[in-house]
């Protein structure tokens, strides 16, 4: 099937309230406009220098999602134009995004990375910690940078009560800090679920799914 009818048949069995990424990493220009040209416009990549590069090669109504690991040292290649970055797992890198925010004038979109899986591999912060983040003095300073909500990666299993039992953390978690953040109106994403897992990661509470291989095929790494 082509990168056409994979996508739409991947949007026709998403509910209206789940936003779709398109992970788009390593694959080339071709590929995502094949995506676009579809209707397409929320693309996901891992790497920033990537990510930008297909930012200015690309039409400038595309979103571009930060789904990968962020150093804080490359936050400033992406703080000009990315709509949402998914993996903030640390307060040093929330002040590194609210700096770099701030010199080109915008506030940017997080999502707070929580720690769900048991494998050592993932990145994430602990429920608590990401509570302690909220709730703190230093994070109410930070005036360029908004939480919309968290995203978490499940373990690398065919064990699919494990998963469930990880999505249903996530959702916990989510919950827990709209409960003490009950004023910011924009906490509405909870991001888990790819193209292996995304359908039990709907019915576990999930807003947002990012899909790779499903809609663009195999990667060549």
């Amino acid at each position: 099937m082509s990168v056409n009818d994979n996508l739409l048949h991947i949007k026709s069995t998403l509910p209206e309230h789940v936003t779709l990424v398109a992970v788009s990493k390593t694959k080339p220009v071709s590929d995502i406009m094949e995506a676009y040209n579809a209707g397409q416009r929320i693309f996901g990549e891992n790497k920033i220098q990537d990510m930008a590069d297909k930012y200015e090669a690309m039409p400038k109504d595309i979103q571009w999602h930060m789904i990968g690991h962020v150093q804080r040292n490359k936050v400033k290649y992406m703080a000009p134009f990315v709509a949402l970055i998914h993996g903030v797992d640390n307060f040093k890198l929330l002040e590194e995004i609210s700096k770099q925010a701030l010199k080109h004038d915008r506030v940017i979109n997080c999502l707070l990375q929580i720690k769900i899986a048991s494998e050592d591999s993932k990145f994430g912060l602990a429920p608590q910690d990401a509570i302690d983040i909220i709730q703190s003095e230093a994070f109410l300073a930070l005036k360029n940078v908004n939480i919309t909500g968290v995203m978490g990666m499940a373990t690398f299993t065919d064990d699919e009560t494990q998963i469930e039992s990880e999505f249903k953390l996530l959702k916990s978690t989510f919950d827990d800090l709209k409960t003490i953040n009950p004023n910011n109106s924009a906490f509405t994403t909870i991001s888990m679920g790819m193209s292996g897992d995304y359908k039990l990661a709907i019915q576990c509470g999930s807003t947002m799914v990012r899909v790779g291989s499903s809609i663009f095929g195999l990667r060549n790494y």
